[in-house]
């Protein structure tokens, strides 16, 4: 019975009109993200290159410690960055190196764009938090009440199905009819990194791995929470709002209050605070 209800979902789900666009704009965006990632990379290499071949040649006449002077070293792209840029793009890149004094990053990339500041860069970071996560409330939002509305759940229990039967279906069948045909889109992307000149060793793919099985329980997460709470309401509507409501507070209000929490509960001493120590310090030696 199980695996009837889970075909029966995949039928629904494959050859319906909305999976199609959805699909579409899915993959669009996922490859879009693989290839923009690749060309950057090759950019930023290309440069870092430049930079290092520059600094060689200015410190071959150097032969005294203390003399250099505004000496800049740069720090390489790294290849995961492609698809995940993580904070990459909110430390410094550059970094300033005199005879004496501390070492400091400077130059983010938000120094030069500072729109993503705001906005963020397109990875599968994003697309998984943002898009696929709406994605699956977009399916299952009514994957229970939705059936109760047209009046084949009445049909469905009449041959004496276990309800946690039919919800094991709806999630497992929603989850292969979502997920599985997105992985086609997330490995061309990865097939194409090496061909668009990216290094992907072994401890590369298995890191790219880890980011998209994260990715799917993440999507997973979303989607069976979106059947558990079309189990609990009456209509679609209101499923449909509630789910918005906890993605609004799950997905853009937690993580900013996350770090506000942590910061009450270990206190970390500020840039200024901790210019002033090294002053004090600077001045007893």
């Amino acid at each position: 019975m199980l695996k009837l209800i889970i075909e029966k979902e995949l039928r629904e789900i494959i050859g319906s009109t909305k999976f199609a666009i959805t699909f579409g704009v899915a993959a669009v965006l996922i490859l879009s993200t693989f290839y923009a990632g690749a060309k950057n990379y090759q950019v930023s290499l290309a440069q870092y290159q430049a930079a290092k071949k520059e600094n060689l040649r200015q410190m071959e006449g150097q032969t005294d410690w203390m003399m250099v002077r505004n000496h800049r070293i740069f720090l390489p792209p790294q290849p995961l960055a492609i698809v995940v840029t993580g904070i990459s793009n909110d430390i410094g890149r550059t970094i300033e190196v005199q005879g004496r004094g501390e070492l400091a990053a400077h130059e983010s990339r938000f120094n030069e764009d500072p729109i993503f500041a705001v906005f963020r860069f397109l990875d599968l970071d994003f697309i998984f938090q943002i898009v696929l996560s709406l994605f699956a409330i977009l399916f299952a939002y009514d994957a229970i009440n939705g059936e109760k509305e047209r009046g084949t759940l009445r049909l469905s229990f009449a041959n004496h199905v276990p309800r946690s039967t039919f919800i094991l279906g709806k999630i497992f069948g929603s989850f292969l009819a979502l997920a599985v045909p997105l992985l086609i889109p997330i490995l061309l992307g990865g097939a194409l990194l090496p061909l668009l000149g990216s290094p992907m060793n072994g401890e590369v793919w298995i890191k790219l791995a880890l980011v998209m099985l994260a990715g799917l329980l993440y999507f997973g997460v979303f989607l069976t929470l979106s059947v558990f709470i079309s189990t609990l309401t009456q209509r679609s509507a209101h499923s449909f709002l509630l789910l918005l409501v906890a993605w609004v507070f799950t997905v853009l209000i937690v993580p900013r209050a996350s770090v506000l929490i942590a910061d009450r509960a270990v206190k970390v001493p500020s840039i200024d605070q901790m210019a002033a120590q090294k002053n004090r310090l600077h001045s007893q030696l």
